[in-house]
């Protein structure tokens, strides 16, 4: 029951953290990184997407973005697949992932915020995008078929769930077999971060708190059934960009912000769902 509760604890904090965020873009064209009351990590959300990417979208697709990557840079999508995005917020990575999939794809947006997934879709509308679809629901219980989708997308979301088991396991049920699981993610490398992190909800919801260790990341992948799994580092966080995304935490920054010092990476997480001959 404990775990219930916090679980549902930290649901909530995301939602209303969340739908704060996406009320700000819809009602004022703010960038959701530019306040700092919603303890956004500039350092991890900043300079993302190029300008072409970001003119071909309505701009506040572009204002709401709050990953720590762009997945639909790193992973090869081909004409006529279906894409998956776990967390889509805003609609970002959705369209950008239609437009490269083509009229004979589709990509799926799932969140579980109510007004993240009205701006997406209103996102959706103003970029005449026909091949896109905003899902509501939770990422640990996806609202889509076993076998139905070609690759698995997220960016700074996965970190979010507190149970990332389940989380994978869905992402390996509604892959195809080959199907590619391809996120951005903030992961910690070597040993356990302080422990006034791990408690923190702000940095929870942050993208922070609740960031795995790569190897336990590696082990849950291949658990959940994956295969051929990759973490290559896209960013690596030092001790200023530490202490920027402390700042508005409340814990003691000067004493915990040598100890993340290059411990927190933003990495592009790869693996894949093996074809039957090899199960």
């Amino acid at each position: 029951m404990a775990a219930e509760s916090a679980a549902a604890n930290t649901r909530s904090a995301v939602i209303e953290k969340y739908g704060a965020v996406a009320r700000g873009v819809a009602l004022s064209g703010t960038q959701a990184c530019c306040d700092p009351g919603l303890g956004c990590c500039d350092p991890i959300t900043g300079n993302l997407y190029t300008s072409a990417e970001q003119t071909c979208l309505p701009e506040n697709a572009v204002l709401a973005s709050l990953g720590c990557g762009n997945p639909t840079a790193l992973i090869d999508l081909r004409p006529g697949e279906t894409v998956l995005d776990l967390g889509s917020g805003g609609g970002i990575d959705v369209l950008l992932s239609a437009r490269r999939v083509g009229p004979t794809g589709k990509a799926y947006g799932l969140d579980m915020t109510a007004d993240m997934l009205a701006l997406a879709r209103e996102n959706q509308r103003q970029s005449g995008i026909a091949n896109a679809e905003f899902l509501e629901g939770q990422i640990e219980a996806i609202p889509l078929p076993a076998n139905s989708v070609d690759v698995v997308i997220s960016n700074c979301v996965i970190n979010l769930s507190s149970d990332k088991d389940r989380v994978l396991q869905e992402a390996f049920r509604v892959l195809r077999p080959g199907g590619r699981f391809a996120v951005s993610d903030v992961v910690v490398r070597g040993n356990e971060i302080p422990a006034a992190i791990r408690q923190s909800m702000l940095l929870w919801v942050g993208c922070i708190a609740g960031a795995l260790e790569e190897q336990e990341y590696r082990a849950k992948l291949n658990a959940a059934g994956f295969e051929q799994i990759d973490i290559e580092p896209t960013r690596v966080y030092n001790i200023e960009d530490a202490r920027r995304f402390l700042t508005a935490s409340g814990v003691p920054v000067d004493e915990i912000a040598p100890q993340v010092e290059g411990k927190f990476i933003s990495a592009f997480i790869r693996a894949t769902k093996p074809q039957p001959s090899s199960w």
